[in-house]
């Protein structure tokens, strides 16, 4: 998969160093594999939740943080939209 806004990834690592083994194990599935489906990405990861558009939301850490991608499959890219804890995405997104 081609990846977008991996900047985003190395900013929060930064804070949250405890979430760096994780988020680096991601970055090297993402790079390694091509996500067809939605299916193809529920395999890896149980715990994933599917939105509209194509926006796929991972728990890191045992759900201490969020992850929030746009997944294109048609193209295998991968847009980081937003990271961080999991008390800012439930004040962020709470409206979702």
């Amino acid at each position: 998969m081609k990846l977008v806004g991996r900047d985003k990834l190395g900013e929060f690592v930064q804070k949250h160093a405890d979430a760096r083994r994780w988020v680096e194990a991601w970055l090297a599935e993402v790079e390694r594999t091509i996500w067809r489906t939605p299916h193809d990405i529920k395999q890896h990861h149980t715990t994933a939740s599917f939105l509209a558009h194509n926006i796929v939301i991972f728990n890191v850490r045992g759900n201490n943080y969020r992850l929030e991608v746009q997944v294109a499959y048609k193209t295998s890219t991968v847009v980081i939209r937003w990271i961080g804890t999991h008390e800012e995405y439930t004040k962020r997104f709470s409206g979702r």
